[in-house]
């Protein structure tokens, strides 16, 4: 059978057959964003006569290299890191190879706002085109470029390079099998803070029909000021004044060389905590919180993992070797009485050490406590909690954030997942769970019912890799 041909609002565009898939890659749904244009809204991308090859991956955004977590291998998880070229704002697509009006999956990638792209083994959408739903990843604008609050350019700009992918599916998803009026917009950790501020701005109306957060916060945005705070430290880095004129002339290799040079600055004002306790000098940048808006009227599908904070503790020792005083210090990042935090999670576990202690409030810290606030604002989620524990670095793992992916994208077998050091651990994860997890998510995307019923008064969840499979919501003290 010959290579799969679709017309495209800009031109015509030649996939390849894999199995029972179509795919499609590197689709531009924005022009290139070179030089000035790094700060300015996504603009349409220009159209061609040929018919363009979308056969092998392209360029991702300016990145700095981050899939060594200490001792864990997360590569399947942030892909290649940076590979250059200015035409990176694209979508790669996955779809059934007889796709009629098939639901259609737009997934926006983690990495903390700083990395990560389309290309990553872990989203590969190959296992949802084998079982009916077209699904399209992307990369968007990161770091300095993407998400610094800077006067003379627009605010967000990675969520418009979002919002402009969005539009570009309902232009085009038809010509490859997909139902423009029922796309699921979904994302993991910072792509799921993002979906989360979508669905509290009205530019996204009518763009998606059901949405779903795995491991973000719906009180994960930074407030102006506090934004203002990291690009005065980002222009004092790069010796630049801090507005759009100022960041236009620099390369994009300064750009991303100053990022860990401002990671981990104080970000505490007299009415905010930093919502990413340190971990990243980037989010959305937003007046009010998504949890404390007014949402889409959407369905939305939206979970954690049941040991979110392992993932920054356990790689670089530190969950062994965590004292009460790391435990006070996690907590004075998290909260304005951190005594009172402290005691009530020790209440909550009797007997939990350090570790333990420290791991629970740094998880809900970025992700349960905004997750639950959002589930409660929006008032007709569905809420899960992925429990399965991984046997990486000798069991520590646990739990851990982004482990549910594998599961979710039915990868279990992509290469640098199992092994001692590898997120799955040395034996891998159960293909039933893998099974269960995705067959969950092709249900809300095709009917909005991943087959259990909504979070409501009784606080009950679904629970995946636990011997119980629901479960009251768990209470988060003293926040």
């Amino acid at each position: 059978m010959s290579d799969p041909i679709v017309q495209t609002t800009e031109g015509a565009v030649r996939g390849t057959l894999e199995g029972t898939a179509a795919r499609f890659l590197s689709l531009p749904y924005a022009a290139a964003p070179a030089r000035a244009d790094r700060f300015a809204p996504p603009a349409q991308p220009r159209p061609w006569t040929n018919v363009r090859d979308a056969t092998s991956p392209g360029p991702t955004a300016p990145q700095p290299r981050r899939d060594a977590f200490g001792e864990l291998d997360m590569s399947p998880y942030f892909g290649p890191g940076w590979v250059k070229g200015e035409e990176y704002l694209t979508v790669d697509i996955w779809a059934p190879r007889e796709a009629r009006r098939s639901p259609v999956l737009v997934f926006v990638h983690g990495g903390g706002f700083v990395a990560g792209s389309s290309r990553a083994p872990l989203h590969d959408g190959a296992a949802f085109a084998r079982d009916g739903v077209v699904v399209v990843t992307l990369n968007y604008r990161l770091g300095v470029a993407g998400f610094l609050d800077l006067p003379g350019a627009p605010r967000n700009r990675g969520l418009l390079d979002v919002l402009a992918a969005l539009r570009w599916v309902q232009r085009n998803i038809a010509g490859f099998g997909g139902d423009p009026g029922n796309v699921t917009l979904a994302g993991q950790s910072a792509g799921a803070t993002m979906v989360g501020g979508l669905l509290a701005d009205p530019r996204a109306t009518g763009l998606f029909h059901r949405a779903i957060l795995q491991s973000g916060s719906g009180l994960g945005a930074f407030s102006p000021e506090q934004a203002a705070r990291v690009a005065r430290a980002a222009a004092g880095v790069l010796g630049v004044a801090p507005d759009a004129d100022g960041f236009a002339a620099v390369p994009d290799e300064d750009l991303v060389a100053a990022v860990p040079r401002i990671a981990g600055i104080d970000l505490h004002t007299a009415d905010r905590t930093d919502p990413l306790m340190g971990l990243s000098p980037f989010s959305l940048v937003l007046d009010r919180q998504p949890a404390e808006s007014r949402l889409a009227d959407v369905g939305l599908l939206i979970g954690t993992t049941a040991e979110e904070g392992n993932l920054y503790l356990a790689p670089q020792g530190e969950l062994a070797a965590s004292t009460a005083e790391d435990v006070h210090a996690t907590a004075a990042r998290a909260h304005r009485d951190p005594d009172r935090l402290v005691a009530a999670y020790q209440a909550q576990r009797p007997g939990a050490g350090p570790g333990e202690l420290r791991s629970a409030i740094l998880g809900d810290a970025l992700f349960g406590v905004g997750t639950r606030r959002l589930a409660e604002a929006h008032g007709g989620a569905h809420v899960y909690e992925f429990a399965w524990r991984s046997t990486a670095l000798d069991g520590r793992l646990g739990a851990a954030h982004a482990l549910e992916l594998p599961f979710v994208f039915d990868r279990l077998t992509a290469s640098g997942l199992h092994g001692p050091k590898a997120l799955t651990g040395p034996d891998g994860g159960p293909e039933a769970l893998a099974e269960e997890m995705h067959s969950a998510w092709i249900a809300f995307a095709r009917t909005g019912d991943p087959g259990w019923p909504r979070f409501g008064a009784g606080g009950r969840i679904r629970r995946f890799g636990s011997v119980s499979e629901t479960t009251e919501a768990r209470d988060l003290p003293a926040w």
